[in-house]
């Protein structure tokens, strides 16, 4: 795809919810959402960046998010949310993920008008300090527990998925301190300049430790792209069966998968980029374990040197890692209460 600037991309997408969203016979609006809000109308979109959006629907919607596709040059990523998961605004502002999406004024398109009233009222009491307060709850218990109910017996990929993300989540403690968008992919880069800009820099190769990518070159990273390019291009090849994140292993979404860490390994942000190299990896095993078990079996090797790298072999190590994170998870905590104090966009009282 051949770079865009935000405004195009914004542009594609609304063509987009006006020609397609619209169609859902329970519609109700939409809205963006995600890292690309922040960004001016006239920034390039970044590489592997798709722009989020939601469609808002009167029910729920059965089955696999649309998730991303190409649409006129740009890459989208659509989830459909019910009217009765946004409910209410106090509701919305206890949920760290839904009230990032809703804290500015980026509805596309409100054919009832209660979509933007909505997006007014938690606009108006996001910064609240006890809002702020009650979302990083609402963080720190999705961390505790995802991590204390480990499944133990599940296939070795979904074991690895169900350690890494509640893991990760300990960057959006702190992003959900700093008020800024608690984003999937780059989330450590973007928790590493939070902590840089509140001078707390000390703190982030602890985060890094709870992973095991604190010692890991560039060189090296680099390699490990070079395996999951080759493991991300079979699943998107033989996948049939539909997963949550099936978007996320196609050829369309390749830029991001692929393209995105090798550009992050390559200009020094190499550990940055293992969160989501790790995440894909593991993916891209679910996919290949279902629908081709001869090239999972394969390609496992490449997915193994990358753990091992991580100091993860086995079952015990994810454990032993689920406890190290939960132990450290009140140093993280004292984290964000010092950003939240020394935050000046935080409405105090």
């Amino acid at each position: 795809m051949a770079p865009v600037d935000i405004a195009t991309a914004r542009d594609t997408a609304a063509h987009w919810v006006m020609g397609e969203g619209r169609r859902h016979e329970d519609y109700r609006g939409a809205y963006f959402t995600g890292s690309t809000v922040a960004l001016a109308p006239d920034a390039a979109l970044p590489v592997g960046t798709d722009v989020d959006l939601v469609v808002v629907t009167g029910r729920p919607v059965a089955g696999p998010k649309l998730g991303k596709f190409e649409h006129r040059g740009a890459l989208l990523e659509v989830t459909y949310l019910s009217w009765e998961q946004l409910r209410s605004a106090p509701s919305v502002l206890a949920d760290y993920h839904l009230a990032a999406g809703l804290s500015r004024d980026t509805v596309i398109d409100d054919p009832t008008g209660d979509l933007r009233e909505l997006q007014a009222q938690v606009a108006r009491s996001f910064a609240d300090e006890a809002w702020v307060r009650r979302r990083c709850e609402n963080v720190r218990r999705r961390i505790e527990t995802s991590l204390t109910s480990f499944d133990t017996t599940a296939p070795w990929h979904d074991q690895v998925t169900g350690w890494l993300f509640p893991t990760g989540v300990t960057t959006h403690l702190l992003l959900v301190a700093a008020l800024r968008n608690p984003t999937v992919r780059l989330r450590y880069l973007r928790a590493r300049e939070v902590l840089d800009e509140y001078g707390l820099a000390e703190r982030y190769p602890g985060l890094l430790r709870l992973t095991g990518c604190q010692d890991l070159t560039a060189e090296r990273v680099d390699q490990h792209v070079d395996a999951l390019a080759r493991t991300f291009d079979e699943a998107a090849a033989c996948a049939r069966t539909p997963f949550l994140f099936s978007s996320d292993i196609t050829a369309a979404a390749r830029p991001i998968a692929v393209d995105a860490c090798h550009e992050l390994a390559r200009r020094g942000d190499h550990r940055e980029a293992v969160f989501w190299i790790t995440a894909t990896f593991a993916r891209c095993h679910k996919i290949l374990a279902t629908d081709a078990p001869h090239r999972e079996r394969a390609l496992r090797p490449a997915f193994a040197e990358l753990l091992a790298d991580l100091g993860i072999t086995s079952t015990g190590d994810l454990l032993t890692r689920a406890q190290e994170t939960v132990a450290a998870l009140p140093l993280v905590w004292r984290t964000a209460e010092e950003i939240i104090a020394a935050n000046p966009g935080i409405t105090r009282g």
